[in-house]
């Protein structure tokens, strides 16, 4: 293992200062973006109910409902390499239309959700005060995202989380999607110092962030909040329920 160290004192001697030396398991952190640093359902939600109104279709629970339903199912088909994002981002309004038998453009709606969510900026608790932190540190931090490029890159620009990490990874400029290898190598192509021994995969998902990191044969560390039963067959280096935790661990 690469062993990086970083030093927490500067006035006193050689001697005192080796003693409060702390070692940095992993210097390049690659974080997921929606549901691990950014409250996705929420800022979903709110673009949705903006597109409802710009188009006059009635917003309720359970017309959201149905829509989430709707868009789920298509990225778990994504998720399982069946379904490319452009098909998903207007299929999803194609499928949610004729179940309401309403007469609306789908590409329509599905761009003005698009734009309303690019905007939606809601970090999750601690999120921010942990990063800080962790760039305090001396700890080099990516974005490893298959969101939308347009709404990912909106949303990183609008937020405090732009002057911490150094680029964002998007599937869609990469030519291929979290869980897969290629993705990853991707990732490792723009960036050479990183190795199986000095990086960090966080994420919530299971079946992209942890499954992607054991393709790449990465260390992971699962953001489980939910306390979600683990899947058998899969590595789990590290879980934790609360980002300041990850502290701990890197």
């Amino acid at each position: 293992m690469i062993v990086f160290f970083r030093r927490t004192c500067y006035n006193e001697s050689r001697e005192t200062c080796r003693k409060d030396w702390t070692m940095m398991r992993y210097e390049y952190l690659l974080f997921d973006a929606d549901d691990t640093l950014f409250d996705f359902p929420k800022a979903s939600s709110r673009a949705f109910e903006n597109m409802c109104r710009a188009h006059g279709i009635p917003y309720t629970p359970e017309i959201y409902r149905l829509y989430h339903e709707i868009n789920l199912e298509l990225w778990a088909a994504f998720d399982r390499g069946e379904l490319t994002k452009e098909f998903i981002t207007l299929e999803r309004y194609v499928r949610f239309l004729k179940a309401l038998d309403l007469e609306r453009d789908p590409a329509a709606c599905n761009r003005d959700y698009l734009a309303a969510l690019g905007k939606g900026v809601y970090p999750l608790p601690h999120a921010e005060a942990v990063c800080r932190e962790l760039k305090a540190q001396g700890h080099r931090m990516y974005i490893v995202t298959n969101a939308v490029a347009s709404v990912q890159r909106s949303r990183l620009q609008g937020s405090a989380f732009a002057e911490l990490f150094e680029a964002a990874f998007i599937s869609e400029e990469a030519g291929a999607a979290k869980p897969s290898r290629a993705y990853f190598d991707y990732v490792r192509r723009r960036l050479p110092g990183l190795t199986e021994e000095n990086a960090l995969v966080i994420g919530d998902s299971l079946s992209t962030d942890i499954q992607g990191a054991n393709n790449a044969g990465l260390p992971c560390c699962w953001f489980n909040p939910a306390k979600k039963p683990r899947r058998a067959g899969l590595r789990v280096d590290y879980e934790i329920s609360d980002l300041r935790e990850l502290l701990n661990i890197v």
